[in-house]
């Protein structure tokens, strides 16, 4: 079967680095079909790189490459990785953007051998000259363990996930999609655990909701379960985040009513 590569990165459109990251990778091999995520991931910002990762790649095939580069520490001593999750293969750097695909088993390999990558190795865009090349050649058969070592301490952000304070449950906004909706850090999953069916007031800004909505169309604001499965707020034919004043890191609080 032909390979799978996908890219996501912070790289935009007006460069040529995603293209010339797909130059390399067709180089080494022209028979993969390569599928761009985005690459409009803020600048930099890899914890909302992870979020898009875990959202994501679940919908694509078994034995599916996945190539992301959100590395604003590129040059130093961060190392590259290769992660296996189930049946999947991630490529890019250990700075904290898989975080969210440790949550259960999983195994992650050093990028270790020169034959894996370019030959001149830069010191601003290993997106070209280390993860690109990996990628290619996972795609080509090679298994993780032949690139390098087996690492137990790949990096993870410990305040990705939301906190209980008190009696309440505290989280955040984590980014903006397209249409300015809020999507924050709260899984429905950790809501239904919080909540156990008794009523709830979500705030958020100057907002306070006490039902979940089911579509954007409901309210002038609303309050839903996105299609991601995370806590989101929206305004109807408008920018949330700019309606309200937004920013990533705005709180989100969860308190709980009586028991019913």
């Amino acid at each position: 079967m032909m390979k799978i590569i996908t890219l996501l990165t912070d790289f935009g459109l007006k460069d040529p680095y995603t293209a010339i990251m797909k130059g390399v990778i067709l180089s080494i091999n022209p028979n993969v079909t390569i599928v761009d995520i985005t690459h409009e991931v803020d600048p930099q910002d890899i914890r909302g790189g992870a979020f898009i990762v875990e959202e994501y790649y679940r919908y694509f095939p078994d034995d599916t490459i996945h190539l992301c580069v959100v590395d604003p520490t590129v040059g130093s001593a961060r190392r590259p990785i290769i992660v296996v999750k189930g049946n999947h293969l991630f490529v890019g750097p250990d700075n904290g953007i898989f975080t969210l695909l440790y949550k259960s088993g999983y195994e992650a390999y050093m990028i270790e051998g020169p034959e894996f990558m370019r030959r001149e190795i830069s010191s601003t865009f290993h997106g070209r000259d280390i993860f690109a090349p990996a990628a290619a050649h996972l795609s080509t058969g090679f298994h993780p363990s032949a690139f390098g070592g087996v690492i137990h301490d790949a990096v993870r952000f410990a305040d990705i996930f939301p906190l209980i304070e008190g009696d309440r449950l505290a989280g955040e906004v984590v980014r903006f999609d397209r249409f300015g909706n809020a999507i924050t850090n709260i899984h429905t999953d950790t809501f239904e655990r919080f909540i156990q069916g008794r009523s709830f007031t979500i705030s958020i800004n100057d907002l306070s909701f006490t039902t979940i909505h089911k579509s954007y169309y409901e309210g002038d604001y609303t309050c839903l379960i996105g299609s991601s499965g995370y806590l989101e707020f929206g305004y109807y034919k408008g920018s949330f985040a700019q309606e309200k004043g937004l920013r990533k890191g705005d709180p989100v609080y969860i308190s709980p009513g009586p028991e019913g």
